[in-house]
């Protein structure tokens, strides 16, 4: 049995936490379409449900991997836009239009897709 949670921990990896998030927060949203996700370069990231509209279908959820909390500069600005290093929506299944999907992803993310 030991050796089983051993090896669990050297598998352990960020994308494996931030999926159980992400699923956590849709079966908490009835209403959600995706789940808007922005890593920052500290570490912290933040999510949040929207539906079909863009609008929010959950609170914004703030956490880091492996810790008890964000980290102070998060806790200071509140994840600054100017700390962010990736973004994009995880979209449940099925998932909308192209069309829906470039709307939303412009409204929630501000991104412009080609």
């Amino acid at each position: 049995m030991e050796t089983k949670k051993m090896n669990s921990k050297k598998k352990w990896s960020p994308s494996k936490s931030e999926e159980a998030m992400i699923q956590g927060i849709i079966e908490g949203s009835p209403d959600a379409i995706g789940v808007a996700v922005v890593r920052l370069n500290c570490g912290c990231r933040k999510l949040a449900a929207m539906d079909k509209d863009g609008e929010p279908a959950s609170k914004v959820i703030m956490y880091r991997d492996r810790a008890d909390s964000i980290c102070d500069r998060c806790k200071k600005d509140n994840g600054s836009y100017t700390r962010i290093t990736e973004q994009f929506i995880h979209w449940v299944s099925p998932e909308p239009e192209a069309i829906k999907k470039k709307m939303i992803e412009e409204k929630v993310l501000g991104l412009k897709t080609h």
